[in-house]
């Protein structure tokens, strides 16, 4: 075996641990705090970020990148079908979320790794930690809120979506290869407030969970768009 495909077959194992490791935290968290269903998955949404960052790190091919996405994206279409692990898929509404979000990395992936790899992790990670964390605030803190299309929504929730969001996409601008307020000016904050706030318009329209494809899909274009080229 060369060199090259025991780095390939280390970095899998490691991403594999990882999502090992996530999927037994939500199983563990079911069982100690049965109550809790958007804790344990927004768990889970939030710790799927880091894979892309890892991935970038391992130096993972395109083609087993994509392959594994969309083999993981399979496995969470069947898990929400035939609930293997409930605990993943349990939030009491109709929603298709951990399928839509496999599939947005899965075409992230295919439209910009490894090239720009900063548009797919803009992508990512704004909707792994920004609506994971507009999730967790808004079921926690009180804040007038309101339904759209069934779903509800608060201003806390919203804030921590749009405070998350546009901290990513400053740390991705800060360490990407793309101006920086310090060195453009103030405009250039223009760019992650208006991609920040195209995020958190989207995830208003959470109906059946399909956000988690839209604000992935939407925000990694966006930066492809005005940062074409850039990369970690």
């Amino acid at each position: 075996m060369d060199n090259w495909a025991l780095s390939q077959l280390v970095g899998i194992g490691v991403l594999a641990l990882w999502l090992g490791l996530l999927a037994g935290a939500a199983t563990a968290m079911a069982k100690r705090w049965p109550e809790q269903r958007e804790w344990r998955r927004k768990v889970v949404h939030v710790g799927c970020g880091p894979v892309i960052l890892l991935a970038w790190w391992l130096g993972i091919d395109r083609n087993i990148a994509i392959g594994l996405a969309g083999l993981i994206t399979a496995l969470a279409a069947l898990n929400h079908r035939l609930r293997v692990l409930p605990a993943i898929e349990d939030v009491g509404r109709a929603s298709y979320g951990t399928v839509a979000y496999g599939a947005a990395v899965t075409l992230l992936l295919w439209l910009y790794w490894p090239d720009q790899a900063a548009a797919m992790a803009a992508g990512v990670l704004v909707m792994a930690w920004g609506d994971g964390l507009a999730g967790l605030v808004g079921v926690s803190v009180a804040s007038p809120s309101w339904r759209l299309w069934g779903q509800r929504k608060s201003v806390a929730g919203t804030s921590a979506m749009a405070a998350a969001s546009l901290s990513v996409l400053l740390l991705l601008q800060a360490f990407s290869a793309v101006p920086s307020p310090a060195v453009g000016g103030a405009t250039t904050w223009l760019v992650p407030i208006g991609i920040a706030l195209v995020a958190c318009l989207l995830e208003q329209a959470a109906l059946l969970g399909l956000d988690n494809l839209t604000v992935p899909l939407a925000v990694g274009w966006l930066w492809s768009l005005c940062y074409p080229g850039a990369s970690l």
